[in-house]
C-alpha cells in the first residue's frame, strides 16, 4: 500500500518539511537506493543523515536541518517510525474460515470471522473471537479462550484454561500453560504436585518465539496489558508481570515471583522465586537477581568481561575478601577504632 506524506504527518502528528504528496510504501535503511521512508532517532547517525538517498525520513527537530530528503519531524522518531512501518507493511491478510486439515471439537466455539489454519487442532470449550488467526499446527487445549484480534503465528501450544486478551500476538514454539515446575521431597523421591491453576494474559501482548509460560500451581500466572517478551524466555508457575513491561531473550523468571510496570529486564538475566521487583526498575543483561528490589532505577551484578588473566586476578582478590575482611577489623580493633556498620543489602 502506498500512502502520502501529507497523510502520515496529518495522521501522527508530524510537522512536515517536503511535498505532502510524495508516496511512501516501504520502510528501509538510511543507507537503501530504494525509495523507502527511514528514521533517524540519535545524533550518532547524522553522517549517515546527510549522505542518505532515499525518499523520505523520520526524525526530531534537532536533526531536521541535516535531512537532504523530505522529512517527517516528531518528538519520538523510534515510535512514530514503528507506527507507520505497522500500517506500511502489516500482517498478511488471512480470509475468515477453517482449513480443511484442521481438527475443531463441536464443543469449541469459532467467531465466523477467524481463521484457523491447516493442521491446527482446536479442542472442547475453547473459544475464539473475532478476527483470530490460529497458525498451522498450533494447539489449543480444553476450555482456552482467545479474545479478539489475537494471532497464534504458527505451532503455538495453548494448553486448557490458558486466557489470551486482545490483540496478542504470539510466534511460533511459544508453550502457555504448561506444568510448573512443582514437586515435593519424599525421601530420595519426587511427589509431583498437581498444577490446577491457569495462565491469563491481558491485552496487546507479544510473545515470543519457544517462550513458555507456566500454569499457575494454586491460583494463576499473570502477564498484564502491554507486555513486551522476547524469545526463549522461561516464565514459572504464579509469576505476575505488570503492564508494560519488556523481558529481553533467555531470562529465567523462578516460581511465584512479581515483577512490576514498566521494567525492563535484559536478556540472560536469571531472577530467583518469591521475590519481589518495583515498578521502574531496569536489570541490565545476565543480571542475578536474588532478593527483592523496589526502588526504581538501573540494577546490574556481573563482571563485565575482560582478558582472562585480569579476569582471573580479580577472581582471587573476591575469593580473598573474607580474609582481608578480618585482618581489617584486628587492625581496627589494634587501632581503637570503631568499625565501621556493615552494608550487605546495601544498594550501592
Amino acid at each position: 500500500m502506498a500512502v502520502s506524506l501529507g497523510e502520515l504527518a496529518v495522521r501522527y502528528g508530524c510537522e512536515l518539511r517536503g511535498d505532502p504528496d510524495l508516496c511512501i510504501s516501504a520502510v528501509g535503511r538510511l543507507d537503501s537506493d530504494e525509495p523507502v521512508l527511514g528514521f533517524v532517532a540519535s545524533a550518532a547517525y547524522r553522517q549517515a543523515l546527510r549522505e542518505t538517498r532515499i525518499a523520505a525520513v523520520i526524525l526530531d527537530a534537532r536533526l531536521a536541518g541535516d535531512a537532504p530528503v523530505p522529512a517527517l519531524v516528531c518528538a519520538n522518531p523510534h515510535a512514530t517510525y514503528a507506527r507507520i512501518a505497522s500500517q506500511l507493511h502489516p500482517w498478511p491478510a488471512a480470509e475468515p474460515g477453517i482449513h480443511a486439515t484442521a481438527q475443531v471439537h463441536p464443543g469449541a466455539q469459532v467467531h465466523p470471522t477467524a481463521h484457523v489454519a491447516a493442521f491446527a487442532l482446536i479442542e472442547d470449550g475453547v473459544s475464539v473471537g473475532a478476527r483470530c488467526f490460529v497458525g498451522p499446527y498450533s494447539q489449543l487445549g480444553t476450555g482456552a479462550q482467545l479474545a479478539a484480534d489475537v494471532r497464534l503465528v504458527a505451532r503455538v501450544t495453548v494448553c486448557s484454561g490458558v486466557v489470551l486478551g486482545e490483540r496478542c500476538v504470539v510466534h511460533p514454539g511459544a508453550v502457555l500453560g504448561s506444568d510448573g515446575f512443582g514437586y515435593a521431597r519424599d525421601g530420595a523421591a519426587w511427589v509431583k504436585v498437581p498444577q490446577v491453576g491457569t495462565v491469563r494474559v491481558g491485552q496487546d501482548v507479544e510473545i515470543g518465539a519457544n517462550t513458555t509460560i507456566d500454569r499457575g500451581a494454586l491460583g494463576d500466572t499473570l502477564i498484564a496489558d502491554g507486555v513486551k517478551l522476547d524469545n526463549q524466555i522461561q516464565i514459572a508457575h504464579n509469576v505476575v508481570i505488570g503492564a508494560h513491561t519488556a523481558v529481553a531473550a533467555c531470562v529465567g523468571i523462578a516460581g511465584s515471583t512479581r515483577i512490576g510496570e514498566r521494567c525492563m529486564i535484559g536478556g540472560g538475566t536469571g531472577i530467583t522465586g518469591h521475590i519481589s521487583i518495583g515498578d521502574d526498575i531496569i536489570i541490565t543483561g545476565f543480571g542475578m537477581i536474588t532478593r527483592s528490589l523496589d526502588k526504581p532505577g538501573m540494577y546490574s551484578s556481573v563482571i563485565p568481561v575482560e582478558e582472562v588473566r585480569h579476569w582471573r586476578r580479580i577472581v582471587g582478590r573476591l575469593k580473598r575478601i573474607d580474609s582481608m575482611a578480618a585482618r581489617l577489623a584486628a587492625l581496627e580493633a589494634a587501632a581503637g577504632i570503631a568499625a565501621a556498620p556493615q552494608q550487605e543489602d546495601s544498594n550501592d
